[in-house]
């Protein structure tokens, strides 16, 4: 997995970092900040819930679309290590600037090619520019803004990561209910020049470092870039082509192995290394690393369970789904100031306990769900979970800042992004496979009990034969009817034992997620 916040340091570079310039204007900062976490999730999360209309559009295959999402996201990875260090040689500022207009132009004119190969194309084009956004908006919360705005630009950041995440079934469902698929990426790219601007208008302009680019340790990046990229794409794809059954999974995941591996022999052996190993044992950095990759795992799992539920068994469509999932992402605007407030008196350590905590219970909460479920019974864990998810990111990104210097502040952006696409993508992976083994389990443990003859699956299938029959031309269509009906409820069962099982083991992994959180011990003072 990712290294941790120190780690992540330009050993050379960041010991001696330019000093920090802060903003004259840090509200259109935020609200830059606000526009790149917001972009760089919701474009993601808007393309896999609409992934079925562009593959339509384009005239694609289901296994040759699925790889429209992964190309995007897998950018993201690749350029994620790069993003601190082109943060420090040619400034936030600069970077992001450039970073927005591209992703701008790259969504507009993606539609426009209407083939699968430039949609792949602009995708990879958006991925690589948006994949700078959050590892230099985070370092720009810190080393930027002034003190007294800080605790304000993490949870800001926090919400609209948590927003995003669940507003973009609303916004999907919306577009292709009421405008065409082009927009699913036009909407997005409608707020690149806003971003520009406030971060044109917000942001300080730093001096350029060219004399860095010649020392740089190019070799280490590399490998580190394009080997986390390889493992991205082999979880990304693996549940759709079974795994190391498939050859190109086990492939992605030898190759990128082995690129990790030379880039930590890399990282030892180099006289200017770019990450300084020794760094990752100390203190809390270990903990929060890994607590960072366990936090977006449950987020991404939850946010699997919901929507695939009201989709499988109820039939929603997606502007359905979109008004369950808002439950999440309305209450994030008066969350952002209450846990910014929050945690300029409270120790972190305790509102990240909480924030667990109240996403344990609404899992809990939710594993008490039946078939007969729609959206307006997950109300209260969807509440006390939108609770929970942003205490608990909030105070964790926090804490991680009050575990570092300022030397180490940019490589904590890469940190983030690292563990937020690997993780959450470690969460999407295993609850898709978990759901798909569980569903196949109780499936075969249903039909077993069935093909038993219980005298109440015999009484079952007489009375579906009797509701059936008027509208079949004999016996033997009726009996098939009923055959078919009675599979049908069949498998509807086994699927919301198997969402039942999902949310019973998250809360299984929020009880590892506290145990972890008792063993950080307070942050040095600095």
């Amino acid at each position: 997995m990712s290294v941790g916040p120190a780690g992540w340091r330009l050993s050379r570079i960041l010991l001696r970092p330019a000093q920090p310039i802060l903003t004259p204007h840090p509200i259109i900062g935020l609200l830059g900040v606000m526009l790149g976490a917001l972009i760089s999730t919701l474009t993601s999360r808007i393309t896999t819930f609409g992934l079925a209309d562009i593959r339509g559009a384009i005239g694609a295959g289901f296994d040759e679309g699925a790889w429209i999402t992964t190309a995007y996201t897998v950018a993201q990875m690749l350029v994620a290590p790069a993003a601190a260090f082109l943060g420090v040689v040619f400034g936030p500022r600069r970077v992001l600037l450039v970073s927005s207009l591209t992703y701008g132009l790259a969504m507009l004119a993606l539609p426009l090619t209407g083939t699968l190969t430039g949609v792949l194309t602009f995708q990879l084009l958006a991925g690589l520019s948006s994949g700078t956004f959050i590892p230099l908006t985070i370092g720009f919360i810190v080393r930027n803004l002034p003190p007294r705005y800080v605790v304000y630009g993490i949870a800001v950041y926090a919400m609209n990561v948590e927003l995003s995440l669940n507003f973009a079934a609303s916004v999907e469902g919306w577009v292709i209910e009421h405008l065409d698929w082009r927009w699913l990426f036009w909407d997005t790219a409608l707020l690149a020049p806003l971003m520009a601007l406030c971060v044109h208008f917000g942001m300080p302009a730093e001096p350029v470092r060219r004399d860095l680019l010649k020392d740089g340790d190019w070799w280490g990046i590399a490998y580190a870039s394009i080997g986390f990229a390889l493992l991205y794409a082999g979880l990304d794809q693996g549940n759709r082509l079974d795994w190391f059954n498939s050859g190109l999974i086990t492939g992605l995941f030898l190759a990128g192995g082995l690129l990790v591996i030379a880039f930590v022999v890399q990282e030892l052996t180099c006289s200017k290394p770019w990450i300084t190993f020794s760094a990752l044992f100390r203190g809390n950095i270990p903990l929060l690393c890994l607590l960072l990759v366990l936090l977006r795992l449950i987020m991404l799992s939850t946010a699997y369970l919901v929507p695939q539920f009201l989709v499988t068994v109820n039939d929603y469509r997606a502007l359905e789904v979109g008004d369950t999932l808002l439950l999440i992402a309305l209450p994030q605007f008066l969350l952002a100031p209450l846990v910014g407030t929050l945690l300029r008196h409270a120790d972190p350590r305790v509102v990240m306990a909480a924030g667990f905590a109240a996403v344990g219970i609404a899992c809990w909460l939710a594993s008490h769900l039946t078939a007969d479920w729609v959206g307006a019974d997950f109300l209260p864990s969807q509440m006390l979970q939108a609770f929970g998810q942003s205490f608990a990111m909030t105070s964790l990104i926090y804490f991680n800042i009050k575990n570092l210097s300022q030397a180490h502040i940019l490589a904590l952006g890469a940190l983030l992004q690292t563990s937020r696409l690997l993780g959450g993508e470690l969460g999407a992976a295993f609850m898709q496979t978990f759901v798909r083994v569980r569903e196949q389990f109780h499936s075969f443990r249903l039909v077993s009990d069935v093909v038993a003859g219980s005298t109440d699956t015999v009484h079952r299938m007489a009375g579906t034969v009797a509701r059936v029959a008027a509208r079949s031309t004999g016996a033997e269509e009726a009996t098939d009817r009923a055959l078919s009906l009675l599979s049908a409820a069949v498998r509807k069962q086994a699927y919301v034992l198997a969402y039942i099982d999902g949310f019973v083991v998250i809360a299984w992994f929020i009880v590892g997620g506290l145990l972890l959180i008792t063993l950080l011990r307070p942050a040095p003072k600095q």
